[in-house]
């Protein structure tokens, strides 16, 4: 907004001076928050990196049972016992509190393990590859709710960041040019009203001698 267009009165620097205060107090506020929302942002991250490691250690324990299951009882056998298995575990939405806000994530139930497999036809293997498989199951589940929540962290510091950039470069600068603009221009008026003053008192007196 071009400083010309403003009128240069009292009035109008009381408001660009109010304005002003408020663009400075929203920019702290905002980094303020920036800030919360990054150190939050890290946690999480950290979070994720953490349970990447358990994912990673889990699948190299739980693809070595399978393999076992399926040498000990046979490839036909293991897909007849895996098609004939049911799997309760219920996913669901939760919403996580970060940074102040409530944001959506994902949430695995399940039930309570039991074994998968008659007496006859049971195997130790087979229900330590149903628990092994299950776990990190539960954990891929637990890193896409994490994840979503370090998105949304994300998109949310991106905007925040936008608005303090905003207000650091455009808004505040702008109306600090204003507000100069205003005092400038009542200072010379206000020489001009000084001067104009004396120069009628001059006359004045110039008059009387």
């Amino acid at each position: 907004m071009p400083t010309q267009t403003i009128a240069p009165t009292k009035s109008n620097l009381l408001k660009e001076k109010e304005n002003l205060a408020l663009a400075v107090e929203g920019y702290e506020l905002l980094e303020r928050k920036r800030e919360i929302l990054m150190m939050e942002l890290m946690k999480r991250v950290d979070q994720v990196r953490a349970l990447e490691r358990e994912i990673d250690e889990k699948a190299l324990s739980a693809y070595p049972v399978m393999r076992r299951m399926i040498l000990t009882i046979g490839r036909e056998r293991a897909r007849e016992q895996a098609e004939g298995m049911k799997n309760d575990m219920i996913l669901r939405e939760t919403l996580v509190q970060a940074a102040g806000q409530r944001i959506p994530s994902l949430e695995a139930v399940v039930p309570a393990r039991k074994l998968q497999t008659s007496f006859s036809g049971s195997s130790v293997d087979t229900d330590e590859t149903v628990a092994e498989f299950t776990t990190l199951l539960e954990k891929l589940v637990a890193m896409a709710g994490l994840r979503t929540v370090v998105w949304r962290l994300a998109r949310e510091v991106k905007k925040t960041q936008r608005r303090v950039n905003a207000l650091d470069k455009i808004v505040i600068p702008e109306s600090r040019a204003r507000k100069s603009f205003i005092e400038s221009s009542l200072e010379e008026r206000e020489r001009d009203a000084i001067f104009a003053t004396k120069l009628l008192k001059a006359r004045g007196e110039a008059k009387k001698d």
